[in-house]
């Protein structure tokens, strides 16, 4: 159960549908820093750490017998050389010892697909695959009431069938732009390697994939952004820059989590065969994050247009296991006055030389 506030529906307001120039005008009258903390706090209180965890197993879930199960089925519709092209990029993207594990699940998955059994299991991993991002849809949902303070979700049949229509549409986009973007030059080599493209089709593909990954995940973000939560949002431009929040924060752990598979040694090391998994689940619980504290901007955004800037309910104080722990207390609280220190120096520095500039 989540503490933070509840935000007001602007859309009952002023009756007026709020957009990108609203979303502007707010940000600049509240200040960006401010914001920005809020906005943290609001995801803090509103379990944003405990969804982005729900919903990184539920993704995991969903991504990794939906690989299996399309690789085979290029066999079931006889394209073969696209179960090739997706079989190459999962192999190019899965760092270290990974890859050869990768090769080895999808190689057989070609092999199983004939026979009666290998059939059943093809369409059980369909399905398992569908239901798996049907729930993290619902996960979605379920983050994104508890950021708006919204206790209660939708019930159960309007929930799951909001779901699954979620996860056949804007899921969907939304997962073609992050692979588009995250495992574009991969799937460039994979098709150029299957279909023979020569060097003008290879940098066309490597042009444009960037921005058609990010209008995919940008709109279908701001999709999820207005269908997810049980409450009327505001406009899809409003929401945009939340989304873009989302987009920048997802591109900023994404590059550290590349940076640091790529240049630690112990990683592959220590994970062995299961690399690529481990590598998968740092990235998806990464991603999780990113959306919800998006979500949590463009929440605590409209909740400073309404006026009711307060991101959560009043601390009640410490319990009485606090109490008995009062070096623990003492230490996180020195460590965070240090911190507010050190960043009230930073704001300081910051604008005394925007001043001497200006």
């Amino acid at each position: 159960m989540g503490t933070a506030t509840r935000v007001p529906q602007t859309r009952s307001m002023g009756g007026e549908e709020l957009s990108a120039d609203h979303a502007w005008e707010t940000l600049r009258k509240y200040g960006r820093w401010h914001l920005a903390r809020d906005s943290y706090v609001r995801f803090r209180y509103g379990d944003g750490m405990t969804n982005s965890r729900a919903l990184a197993f539920q993704v995991c879930l969903s991504i990794i017998p939906g690989a299996i199960a399309l690789v085979g089925l290029s066999s079931v519709i006889d394209q073969e050389r696209l179960g090739m092209v997706l079989e190459l990029t999962l192999s190019h993207l899965s760092p270290g010892p990974g890859a050869e594990a990768v090769q080895d699940v999808l190689g057989g998955s070609h092999r199983r697909v004939s026979s009666t059994g290998g059939a059943v299991a093809l369409w059980l991993g369909l399905i398992t695959a569908l239901v798996s991002l049907t729930s993290a849809m619902a996960q979605i949902e379920r983050g994104a009431n508890r950021i708006y303070g919204v206790e209660r979700d939708r019930p159960f049949h309007r929930k799951y069938g909001r779901a699954l229509l979620m996860a056949v549409t804007a899921g969907a986009f939304m997962t073609a732009g992050f692979v588009m973007m995250v495992g574009g030059g991969a799937i460039g080599r994979a098709l150029a390697e299957v279909y023979g493209w020569d060097d003008p089709a290879r940098n066309a593909f490597a042009l444009m994939r960037w921005p058609l990954g990010f209008l995919l995940a940008l709109m279908s973000t701001s999709v999820l952004f207005r269908a997810a939560p049980r409450r009327r949002q505001p406009g899809h431009t409003w929401l945009a820059f939340g989304a873009l929040v989302a987009l920048a924060l997802w591109t900023v752990f994404t590059l550290l989590l590349a940076l640091y598979t790529e240049s630690s040694g112990t990683f592959g090391a220590t994970y062995g065969p299961l690399t690529a998994v481990m590598a998968l689940l740092l990235w998806a619980f990464l991603s999780s994050m990113a959306l919800f504290l998006g979500l949590a901007f463009a929440a605590q955004l409209e909740a400073c247009r309404a006026g009711d800037a307060t991101p959560s309910g009043p601390d009640p104080g410490p319990t009485a296991e606090e109490e008995r722990e009062p070096l623990v207390g003492a230490v996180g609280s020195a460590i965070i006055a240090a911190v507010r220190t050190a960043l009230r120096l930073l704001r300081r520095r910051t604008g005394s030389a925007s001043k001497s500039r200006g």
